[in-house]
Protein backbone atom coordinates (compact mmCIF):
# COMPACT_ATOMS: atom_id res chain seq x y z
CA UNK A 1 0.00 0.00 0.00
CA UNK A 2 1.37 3.41 -0.99
CA UNK A 3 1.40 5.66 2.09
CA UNK A 4 -0.12 9.13 2.03
CA UNK A 5 2.46 11.85 2.60
CA UNK A 6 0.04 13.39 5.11
CA UNK A 7 -3.11 11.86 6.56
CA UNK A 8 -5.66 12.16 9.34
CA UNK A 9 -4.55 14.54 12.12
CA UNK A 10 -1.44 15.71 10.27
CA UNK A 11 -3.42 16.53 7.14
CA UNK A 12 -6.11 18.33 9.12
CA UNK A 13 -3.47 20.33 10.97
CA UNK A 14 -1.89 21.35 7.67
CA UNK A 15 -5.26 22.44 6.29
CA UNK A 16 -6.08 24.46 9.39
CA UNK A 17 -2.63 26.07 9.44
CA UNK A 18 -2.87 27.25 5.82
CA UNK A 19 -2.90 31.01 5.48
CA UNK A 20 -6.19 32.70 4.65
CA UNK A 21 -4.72 35.61 2.72
CA UNK A 22 -6.21 36.27 -0.72
CA UNK A 23 -2.82 36.15 -2.47
CA UNK A 24 -2.32 32.41 -1.88
CA UNK A 25 -4.14 29.36 -3.23
CA UNK A 26 -3.73 26.10 -1.29
CA UNK A 27 -4.36 22.76 -3.02
CA UNK A 28 -4.17 19.26 -1.51
CA UNK A 29 -4.39 16.08 -3.59
CA UNK A 30 -6.66 13.58 -1.82
CA UNK A 31 -6.13 10.71 -4.28
CA UNK A 32 -7.71 9.68 -7.62
CA UNK A 33 -9.32 12.90 -8.97
CA UNK A 34 -9.99 14.43 -5.57
CA UNK A 35 -8.53 17.81 -4.60
CA UNK A 36 -9.21 20.16 -1.70
CA UNK A 37 -8.80 23.83 -2.60
CA UNK A 38 -8.64 26.67 -0.08
CA UNK A 39 -8.63 30.36 -0.96
CA UNK A 40 -9.18 33.24 1.48
CA UNK A 41 -10.39 30.75 4.08
CA UNK A 42 -13.06 29.16 1.84
CA UNK A 43 -12.79 25.50 0.90
CA UNK A 44 -13.91 23.55 -2.15
CA UNK A 45 -13.60 19.87 -3.07
CA UNK A 46 -13.15 18.52 -6.58
CA UNK A 47 -14.52 14.99 -7.17
CA UNK A 48 -13.64 13.46 -3.79
CA UNK A 49 -13.43 9.67 -3.41
CA UNK A 50 -12.63 8.96 0.23
CA UNK A 51 -14.07 5.51 0.87
CA UNK A 52 -13.56 1.87 -0.08
CA UNK A 53 -16.97 1.54 -1.71
CA UNK A 54 -15.65 0.34 -5.07
CA UNK A 55 -13.21 -2.11 -3.50
CA UNK A 56 -16.10 -3.66 -1.59
CA UNK A 57 -18.49 -3.61 -4.56
CA UNK A 58 -16.12 -5.43 -6.93
CA UNK A 59 -14.32 -7.66 -4.42
CA UNK A 60 -15.74 -10.94 -5.77
CA UNK A 61 -15.92 -10.09 -9.46
CA UNK A 62 -13.62 -10.43 -12.46
CA UNK A 63 -12.74 -6.73 -12.19
CA UNK A 64 -11.55 -6.23 -8.60
CA UNK A 65 -10.78 -2.66 -7.60
CA UNK A 66 -7.72 -3.28 -5.44
CA UNK A 67 -6.70 -0.07 -3.69
CA UNK A 68 -3.08 1.02 -4.17
CA UNK A 69 -2.86 4.15 -1.96
CA UNK A 70 -4.13 4.44 1.57
CA UNK A 71 -6.98 6.82 2.31
CA UNK A 72 -5.68 10.12 3.62
CA UNK A 73 -8.77 11.29 5.53
CA UNK A 74 -12.26 10.23 6.54
CA UNK A 75 -14.71 12.53 4.73
CA UNK A 76 -16.63 13.35 7.91
CA UNK A 77 -13.49 14.96 9.37
CA UNK A 78 -13.34 17.62 6.65
CA UNK A 79 -15.12 20.82 7.61
CA UNK A 80 -15.65 24.29 6.20
CA UNK A 81 -16.56 22.88 2.78
CA UNK A 82 -19.08 25.00 0.87
CA UNK A 83 -18.60 23.71 -2.71
CA UNK A 84 -18.08 20.20 -4.10
CA UNK A 85 -17.97 18.85 -7.66
CA UNK A 86 -18.99 15.50 -9.12
CA UNK A 87 -17.97 15.52 -12.77
CA UNK A 88 -20.00 12.43 -13.75
CA UNK A 89 -21.87 9.43 -12.43
CA UNK A 90 -18.96 6.98 -11.93
CA UNK A 91 -18.57 6.18 -8.26
CA UNK A 92 -14.97 7.32 -7.92
CA UNK A 93 -16.35 10.79 -8.74
CA UNK A 94 -19.86 10.59 -7.23
CA UNK A 95 -19.53 8.45 -4.13
CA UNK A 96 -22.33 8.18 -1.60
CA UNK A 97 -19.97 6.83 1.06
CA UNK A 98 -17.93 10.02 0.69
CA UNK A 99 -20.62 12.64 0.14
CA UNK A 100 -23.15 11.54 2.78
CA UNK A 101 -20.72 11.77 5.74
CA UNK A 102 -19.29 14.94 4.20
CA UNK A 103 -22.78 16.47 4.26
CA UNK A 104 -23.14 15.68 7.97
CA UNK A 105 -20.06 17.78 8.73
CA UNK A 106 -20.82 20.39 6.07
CA UNK A 107 -24.63 20.58 5.80
CA UNK A 108 -25.96 22.48 2.82
CA UNK A 109 -22.84 22.41 0.66
CA UNK A 110 -23.43 23.01 -3.03
CA UNK A 111 -22.81 20.00 -5.26
CA UNK A 112 -22.05 20.90 -8.88
CA UNK A 113 -22.80 17.99 -11.18
CA UNK A 114 -24.10 17.36 -14.71
CA UNK A 115 -27.84 17.89 -15.13
CA UNK A 116 -28.52 14.30 -16.33
CA UNK A 117 -26.81 12.88 -13.22
CA UNK A 118 -28.92 14.66 -10.59
CA UNK A 119 -31.60 11.95 -10.41
CA UNK A 120 -29.06 9.19 -9.76
CA UNK A 121 -27.19 11.40 -7.29
CA UNK A 122 -30.33 11.93 -5.22
CA UNK A 123 -30.83 8.15 -5.09
CA UNK A 124 -27.29 7.62 -3.84
CA UNK A 125 -27.28 10.48 -1.35
CA UNK A 126 -30.76 10.02 0.10
CA UNK A 127 -31.80 12.77 2.50
CA UNK A 128 -28.29 14.21 2.90
CA UNK A 129 -28.43 18.00 3.25
CA UNK A 130 -26.95 18.95 -0.11
CA UNK A 131 -27.89 21.68 -2.59
CA UNK A 132 -27.81 20.21 -6.12
CA UNK A 133 -26.50 22.60 -8.78
CA UNK A 134 -26.85 21.25 -12.31
CA UNK A 135 -24.00 22.35 -14.54
CA UNK A 136 -22.95 21.82 -18.13
CA UNK A 137 -20.85 23.49 -20.78
CA UNK A 138 -23.28 26.43 -21.01
CA UNK A 139 -23.69 27.08 -17.27
CA UNK A 140 -21.94 29.46 -14.89
CA UNK A 141 -22.49 29.98 -11.17
CA UNK A 142 -21.20 33.32 -9.86
CA UNK A 143 -21.00 33.56 -6.07
CA UNK A 144 -19.17 36.53 -4.62
CA UNK A 145 -15.48 36.14 -5.39
CA UNK A 146 -16.05 32.61 -6.74
CA UNK A 147 -17.22 31.44 -10.15
CA UNK A 148 -17.89 27.83 -11.23
CA UNK A 149 -18.20 27.20 -14.96
CA UNK A 150 -18.96 23.95 -16.78
CA UNK A 151 -16.63 22.70 -19.53
CA UNK A 152 -17.28 19.95 -22.08
CA UNK A 153 -15.75 16.52 -21.32
CA UNK A 154 -15.36 13.44 -23.53
CA UNK A 155 -15.43 10.12 -21.62
CA UNK A 156 -15.13 8.25 -24.06
CA UNK A 157 -17.64 10.34 -25.98
CA UNK A 158 -19.49 13.61 -25.59
CA UNK A 159 -22.85 12.30 -24.39
CA UNK A 160 -25.85 14.64 -24.12
CA UNK A 161 -29.45 14.12 -23.00
CA UNK A 162 -32.53 15.21 -24.93
CA UNK A 163 -32.15 18.75 -23.59
CA UNK A 164 -28.56 18.96 -24.78
CA UNK A 165 -27.05 18.65 -21.31
CA UNK A 166 -23.70 16.85 -21.02
CA UNK A 167 -23.41 13.68 -18.95
CA UNK A 168 -19.71 14.42 -18.36
CA UNK A 169 -18.27 17.79 -17.45
CA UNK A 170 -15.14 19.55 -16.37
CA UNK A 171 -14.95 22.72 -14.31
CA UNK A 172 -13.26 26.10 -14.51
CA UNK A 173 -13.25 27.66 -11.07
CA UNK A 174 -12.24 31.25 -10.44
CA UNK A 175 -11.53 32.40 -6.91
CA UNK A 176 -10.07 35.86 -6.50
CA UNK A 177 -6.97 36.13 -8.72
CA UNK A 178 -6.77 32.37 -9.43
CA UNK A 179 -8.29 30.24 -12.18
CA UNK A 180 -8.33 26.43 -11.91
CA UNK A 181 -9.37 23.87 -14.50
CA UNK A 182 -10.38 20.40 -13.31
CA UNK A 183 -11.21 18.24 -16.32
CA UNK A 184 -13.09 15.44 -14.62
CA UNK A 185 -12.60 12.32 -16.73
CA UNK A 186 -11.92 13.16 -20.36
CA UNK A 187 -10.11 12.48 -23.58
CA UNK A 188 -8.80 15.28 -25.80
CA UNK A 189 -11.40 17.68 -27.19
CA UNK A 190 -10.60 20.87 -29.11
CA UNK A 191 -13.33 22.81 -27.27
CA UNK A 192 -11.45 22.19 -24.01
CA UNK A 193 -8.33 23.82 -25.43
CA UNK A 194 -10.35 26.79 -26.68
CA UNK A 195 -12.11 27.30 -23.35
CA UNK A 196 -9.08 27.03 -21.09
CA UNK A 197 -7.09 29.38 -23.32
CA UNK A 198 -9.88 31.95 -23.09
CA UNK A 199 -9.83 31.80 -19.31
CA UNK A 200 -6.04 31.87 -18.88
CA UNK A 201 -5.89 29.12 -16.27
CA UNK A 202 -3.22 29.18 -13.58
CA UNK A 203 -3.63 25.51 -12.69
CA UNK A 204 -4.83 22.41 -14.57
CA UNK A 205 -5.74 19.14 -12.84
CA UNK A 206 -5.74 16.36 -15.48
CA UNK A 207 -6.09 12.55 -15.53
CA UNK A 208 -3.21 10.49 -16.93
CA UNK A 209 -4.38 6.88 -16.64
CA UNK A 210 -4.97 6.60 -20.40
CA UNK A 211 -7.53 4.85 -22.55
CA UNK A 212 -7.16 1.06 -22.71
CA UNK A 213 -10.26 -0.88 -23.79
CA UNK A 214 -9.00 -4.08 -22.14
CA UNK A 215 -9.69 -2.44 -18.77
CA UNK A 216 -13.41 -2.37 -19.65
CA UNK A 217 -13.86 1.16 -18.35
CA UNK A 218 -14.12 4.50 -20.13
CA UNK A 219 -10.69 6.00 -20.67
CA UNK A 220 -8.87 9.27 -20.16
CA UNK A 221 -5.92 11.26 -21.40
CA UNK A 222 -2.57 9.53 -21.14
CA UNK A 223 0.53 11.29 -19.83
CA UNK A 224 1.63 12.65 -23.20
CA UNK A 225 -1.86 13.90 -24.04
CA UNK A 226 -2.27 15.58 -20.66
CA UNK A 227 1.03 17.41 -21.07
CA UNK A 228 0.06 18.46 -24.61
CA UNK A 229 -3.36 19.70 -23.44
CA UNK A 230 -1.73 21.80 -20.73
CA UNK A 231 0.74 23.28 -23.24
CA UNK A 232 -1.98 23.94 -25.83
CA UNK A 233 -4.15 25.53 -23.16
CA UNK A 234 -1.41 27.89 -22.05
CA UNK A 235 -1.72 26.89 -18.40
CA UNK A 236 0.74 28.10 -15.77
CA UNK A 237 1.07 24.76 -13.97
CA UNK A 238 -0.36 21.27 -14.57
CA UNK A 239 -0.84 18.54 -11.96
CA UNK A 240 -1.70 14.92 -12.89
CA UNK A 241 -4.33 12.79 -11.18
CA UNK A 242 -6.41 9.60 -11.60
CA UNK A 243 -3.53 7.18 -10.95
CA UNK A 244 -2.30 4.99 -8.07
CA UNK A 245 -5.82 4.32 -6.78
CA UNK A 246 -6.81 0.97 -8.37
CA UNK A 247 -4.36 -1.63 -9.63
CA UNK A 248 -6.31 -2.39 -12.83
CA UNK A 249 -6.66 1.24 -13.93
CA UNK A 250 -3.48 3.21 -13.35
CA UNK A 251 -0.25 4.42 -14.96
CA UNK A 252 3.05 5.76 -13.73
CA UNK A 253 3.78 9.47 -13.91
CA UNK A 254 6.97 9.03 -15.97
CA UNK A 255 5.39 9.52 -19.38
CA UNK A 256 3.61 12.66 -18.17
CA UNK A 257 6.74 14.14 -16.60
CA UNK A 258 8.90 13.36 -19.63
CA UNK A 259 6.35 14.93 -21.98
CA UNK A 260 6.07 18.08 -19.86
CA UNK A 261 9.85 18.44 -19.87
CA UNK A 262 10.01 18.03 -23.66
CA UNK A 263 7.29 20.66 -24.10
CA UNK A 264 8.77 22.96 -21.43
CA UNK A 265 5.41 22.86 -19.68
CA UNK A 266 5.61 23.60 -15.93
CA UNK A 267 4.24 20.69 -13.92
CA UNK A 268 4.10 19.21 -10.46
CA UNK A 269 3.66 15.54 -9.55
CA UNK A 270 2.00 15.26 -6.14
CA UNK A 271 1.60 12.50 -3.61
CA UNK A 272 -1.64 11.76 -1.79
CA UNK A 273 -2.09 14.24 1.05
CA UNK A 274 0.50 16.65 -0.32
CA UNK A 275 -0.05 20.41 -0.48
CA UNK A 276 0.66 22.82 -3.30
CA UNK A 277 0.67 26.60 -2.86
CA UNK A 278 0.24 29.07 -5.69
CA UNK A 279 1.03 32.75 -5.25
CA UNK A 280 -0.93 35.41 -7.08
CA UNK A 281 0.95 36.74 -10.07
CA UNK A 282 2.53 33.50 -11.23
CA UNK A 283 1.64 29.84 -11.00
CA UNK A 284 5.32 28.94 -11.30
CA UNK A 285 5.88 30.09 -7.71
CA UNK A 286 4.80 27.18 -5.56
CA UNK A 287 5.68 25.30 -2.40
CA UNK A 288 4.72 21.91 -0.99
CA UNK A 289 4.10 20.65 2.51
Amino acid sequence: MIPAIQKDDALLADIEAASKDASTLHVWWLGQSGFLVQWAGERMLFDPYLSDSLTKKYAHTDKPHVRMTERCIEPARLTGISRVTASHVHTDHLDGETLVPLAKSNPGFRLYLPHPVIHEAKKRLGDARIVFCGIGDHDVYAEGSWEVRGVIAKHNEVLRDEQGHCHYTGFIVKCGPFTIYHSGDTLWHDDIVKTVREHRCDLMLLPINGNKPERRVAGNLNGTEAAALAKAGGVGLVVPCHYEMFEFNTETTHEFADACERLQQPFRVMRCGEKLELKAGGADHFATA
